[in-house]
């Protein structure tokens, strides 16, 4: 089983690279740009087939994907007749849509697993069934039952436990009258839950039952705005990840050669996040619906995550790209305050020097990652 969630790990990530690629891909078709190539993998050509002016196909090596937008740069040839059609003569706009599309898809991909995961795989949480009854309390006073199913409190339907579970402890010894289900029968109980002293030291009104967990739907309007909570809550927390990296890269430099313990917290690559899916499929301790869930909220968090990264405003992450259309649109500006004619669009050619390095360091970092979750991998006990 962990081969397989590995195996799946894989397939998400490269169907999440192509769905980056494909925001690309439609805006720039949207604009008019010409778009010569759409591939998965790299290396020596496999299978393809052309459709219209674009060849769609598969190559060697499966490390990720591209689309390839003809005119780029100022410096690239473009076909006879289609010198307009290139990237670096539309406007600074659509540049942006077109470099921006590929991390929005990442959210809206995010975004549409969270929702899946509320609405239809179900998540973890506190059932409204009785799993036990603690002798000499309120509750076995009453003759409530393991198994029994709280319907409704006070005449109100039981929908969210946590809820349900306030009015509980907010009704300071008043009696509930409280629907169960057992046996296939509605039976009504009256009970007054008691002020009862809790292991923390607190007091708190009680009934004395313990409720069951398990794996739960909720209800399609409640997983949109969930969905969108728990998307926003992954942007933060990749953020904060990614403001806190260069300060935990020598950190894990001595988890790496030092045989220091990993931190949870920290770095990890993609053979660790591989490694990590792999342990969630294999868990026999965890339902089907479990193991699923799990592996939904690793996509969904790592295409958050990678969505972001590639916003940064660094050569030659699409948020380089973005910057340098930016700074074009600046120039531009300070040159119509002048009353001059809008300058040439940067060549980033130019900027190859700054675009090396930042390459070098992204590989280094690539590399330690690898090194680190082959000999010291992260493992989250699941």
């Amino acid at each position: 089983m962990q081969l397989v969630g590995i195996l799946a790990f894989i397939v998400a990530l490269l169907t999440s690279v192509m769905v980056h690629e494909f925001g690309h891909f439609i805006t720039a078709k949207r604009y008019g740009m010409k778009v010569s190539e759409f591939f998965l993998g790299f290396g020596t050509r496999l299978w393809s087939f052309k459709r219209g002016e674009t060849e769609f196909g598969i190559k060697a090596i499966p490390a990720g994907g591209y689309c390839r937008i003809e005119g780029m740069t100022p410096g690239d040839e473009m076909p006879e007749g289609e010198e307009g059609r290139a990237f670096y003569l539309a406007s600074s706009a659509r540049k942006l849509i077109v470099l921006g599309a590929g991390s929005f898809l990442h959210f809206v991909l995010a975004y549409f697993l969270l929702f899946t995961l509320f609405a239809g795989v179900g998540i973890n949480q506190v059932l409204p069934t009785i799993n036990s009854v603690i002798a000499d309390t309120a509750a076995s006073a009453a003759g409530f039952r393991e198994g029994d199913e709280i319907i409704s409190i006070n005449g109100e339907k039981v929908s969210k436990w946590e809820d349900d579970l306030a009015k509980i402890r907010g009704s300071r010894g008043s009696e509930l009258t409280i629907v169960v289900a057992r046996n296939g029968e509605e039976i009504t109980i009256i009970a007054a839950p008691r002020l009862t002293k809790i292991d923390d030291g607190s007091e708190r009104y009680v009934l004395g039952i313990i409720n069951s967990v398990g794996t739960k739907r909720i209800s399609v309007t409640e997983s949109v705005t969930r969905a969108g909570s728990l998307t926003w809550d992954f942007t933060s927390a990749s953020a904060k990840a990614l403001v806190q990296l260069p300060s935990k890269i020598p950190a894990l430099w001595g988890q790496t050669f030092g045989n220091e313990a990993r931190d949870e917290n920290g770095p990890v690559g993609v053979v660790g996040i591989a490694r990590v899916s792999g342990q969630a499929a294999a868990n026999g301790e965890l339902s089907i619906a479990q193991r699923a869930g799990t592996f939904i909220l690793i996509v969904a968090s790592l295409n958050v995550f990678v969505g972001l990264f590639n916003l940064l405003p660094i050569l030659p992450l699409d948020g380089g790209h973005m910057a340098v259309a930016i700074a074009d649109e600046v120039r531009a500006f300070f040159a119509r305050l002048r009353g001059r004619p809008r300058p040439e669009p940067i060549d980033v050619k130019v900027l190859t020097p700054v675009t090396a390095v930042v390459f070098v360091i992204l590989a280094a970092l690539t590399l330690l990652l690898l090194i680190a979750d082959i000999f010291n991998p992260i493992s989250l006990n699941l």
